[in-house]
């Protein structure tokens, strides 16, 4: 067996492409591996500079989220599990973000008894939108439109019934 043969760890294969991608941007850097339960694992990176590695609105973080589960695919054989690859906590960040808002929205349509569109967002980002909203009382949400374009909309739950 060579050393090109897949191995069946997405997480360290996911950890080294990241370690080997930080390296060369040569600022200081830790990188930390979590179980996040339920077959998916967490790349952490935490350091100073690590702001082009998110990109404006998170777009870099998600092509780099892309090309290492593309890399995890071709050199982890087996692997059926989720790899998340965060930046300076930027996740955790957007979702308690995503979720205010959401609240916020919903609290507008409940009062106005208005559905509101959302502006098109990336399927992340509406899971968070949905997830959040269905939790609450009296709201409902729905997708529409194609990706990329894809929104969400929230409606008073008698609407959507």
């Amino acid at each position: 067996m060579t050393s090109d043969a897949p191995t069946a760890d997405g997480g360290e294969v996911a950890e080294t492409f990241v370690r080997g991608l930080l390296d060369a941007f040569d600022s200081p850097h830790t990188i930390v591996r979590n179980d996040l339960g339920e077959d998916t694992q967490e790349i952490a990176v935490t350091g100073d500079e690590l702001g082009l590695l998110i990109g404006p609105g998170g777009q870099t973080l998600a092509a780099v989220q892309e090309l290492t589960r593309t890399v995890v695919q071709r050199h982890a054989a087996g692997h059926h599990g989720w790899i998340v690859v965060d930046v300076g906590g930027y996740r955790k960040l957007r979702r308690e973000s995503l979720e205010r808002f959401t609240r916020e929205v919903a609290a507008q349509v409940l009062e106005t008894g208005v559905p509101r569109v959302l502006e098109a967002m990336p399927p992340a980002d509406r899971k968070v939108i949905h997830d959040t909203a269905n939790a609450l009382e009296g709201i409902s949400t729905s997708s529409e439109g194609e990706e990329p374009r894809r929104r969400v909309v929230i409606t008073p739950a008698s609407d959507a019934d």
